[in-house]
């Protein structure tokens, strides 16, 4: 029954596609964020719908869309790079058969951020693009929120509807992006237009939220609760009462903290004493790894190069009081660590020039939607949802960016879906901008004739 539910509801969609070709990106987006040929049984298993969504997105915006407004963007250019450049570093892989595997997703990534500014030709696209990304993580947010108020969750014990620990559904990687899509959810809040934010709309999203924040708890990942406050120090800037809003921030921690699961305040104390923490020794001791990796291997090595590390580390463990200290140091190896921070898994990976050009791509995402915050951060009327957006989709943005110093998240396909939702949204307010200013010449009556000479 259940992959017939599934089945039927892409039937739909796709259906609805062929009258209106814009929703065909919408369902390879719910296709990439659900993965529902992932919880299907049988049917969806033998079938590339992935590849069948976006074949119908690509042919509809080519057979069908006005491409009048079309601009590229010129972090669609970078993309391009990076596109080719990890091409290049997979063919030269030190796992060949590992890093082609890894490619097989990431290539898609990458070029469905490059197609998708072309597509985000108006404002409701740009929300409906929003709205489904949304509405999709929230398959996974609120099954996760619900089994963590059943249960309190556990590190490595939360089911997110299946048993598969990659892609959104592991647990460090769902704390971070549940965390970075609230400022786009608040947005919602105020300025949606497809679905007036009245009090159903807010409530609905304010339980959204709710479950959002419960992710990090239910997985005890570490990562969850750095974005958490990290997200409350980015709101500081957006709120009027300061004051205000730090009492309350404190009296919510204060009395939130006694309801918190065991299992997950006895994680969060290893924050303070990493060096006795096995995952955060392993962790730095990858870090170095990779950068003496790269003074021999200044381009990378390729996807999955993190599998010929050979590490050794100390965990230190501290016993007895201030004045009577007990040091035992633990001599630990291990092998095939992940980087776990997207900013060594592109170091290690595609070496320096692959560092550079990620950095690129998002910290110029960064500017230029701090550039139309100041623009249009007094604008009233029809551009009064410009300022708000902008501001949501960088503090996701700059969210993600902290998370991914603890996460190998560097080409996770949502994110690429926020970096196209960005470039597509400065193309369009650019396109309007343009158009605004021409409009009062266009709109200017003609001169006066001359009275002709006797």
């Amino acid at each position: 029954m259940r992959d017939l539910a599934f089945i039927g509801f892409l039937a739909t969609l796709l259906a609805f596609g062929f009258r209106r070709p814009f929703l065909f990106v919408l369902t390879y987006v719910y296709i990439d964020v659900v993965s529902p040929q992932r919880l299907s049984y049988f049917l969806l298993n033998s079938i590339p719908i992935s590849l069948i969504a976006f074949g119908c997105a690509a042919l509809g915006w080519l057979l069908v869309d006005d491409k009048r407004d079309v601009r590229v963007a010129p972090r669609q250019f970078l993309l391009l790079t990076l596109f080719c450049y990890c091409w290049w570093t997979t063919l030269h892989a030190d796992f060949p058969v590992e890093a082609a595997f890894k490619w097989d997703w990431v290539y898609k990534a990458l070029i469905f951020a490059m197609f998708l500014p072309l597509t985000l030709r108006t404002k409701l696209r740009i929300e409906a693009l929003l709205l489904f990304m949304l509405l999709s993580l929230s398959s996974i947010v609120v099954v996760g929120g619900i089994k963590t108020l059943a249960s309190g969750g556990g590190y490595g014990e939360l089911n997110l509807m299946v048993s598969n620990n990659s892609g959104l559904f592991e647990g460090s990687i769902i704390s971070a992006v549940s965390i970075c899509v609230i400022p786009i959810i608040l947005w919602f809040t105020k300025h949606g237009t497809i679905f007036k934010p009245d009090w159903r709309v807010k409530i609905y999203c304010y339980a959204l939220i709710f479950a959002c924040m419960l992710i990090p708890i239910g997985t005890s990942a570490r990562t969850g609760l750095v974005c958490i406050a990290f997200l409350a120090l980015l709101m500081l800037r957006e709120v009027k009462r300061k004051l205000l809003y730090l009492g309350a921030i404190a009296a919510v921690g204060l009395a939130v903290i006694p309801l918190l699961p065991s299992s997950y305040t006895a994680r969060m104390e290893t924050i303070k004493t990493y060096k006795s923490d096995e995952s955060a020794s392993t962790r730095l001791a990858v870090w170095g790894w990779t950068l003496n990796y790269v003074k021999d291997h200044p381009f990378g090595g390729g996807f999955e190069a993190y599998r010929q590390n050979r590490l050794s580390y100390n965990l230190v463990d501290t016993k007895g009081k201030a004045n009577n200290e007990l040091v035992e140091k633990t001599k630990e190896t291990d092998q095939a660590r992940a980087y776990h921070s997207a900013y060594f898994e592109m170091l290690g990976e595609q070496g320096w020039p692959g560092l550079l050009l990620w950095i690129c791509i998002h910290f110029s995402g960064l500017f230029r939607m701090e550039l139309i915050r100041r623009r249009y951060r007094k604008a009233e009327g029809e551009d009064a949802w410009i300022a708000p957006l902008a501001v949501a989709l960088q503090q996701a943005h700059m969210i993600y960016l902290l998370g991914a110093a603890f996460v190998g998240i560097a080409l996770n396909p949502f994110v690429y879906m926020l970096v196209g939702t960005q470039i597509g949204f400065d193309t369009y307010v650019a396109r309007k901008r343009r158009e605004n200013a021409r409009a009062p010449m266009l709109r200017r009556p003609p001169p006066a004739a001359q009275p002709q000479p006797a």
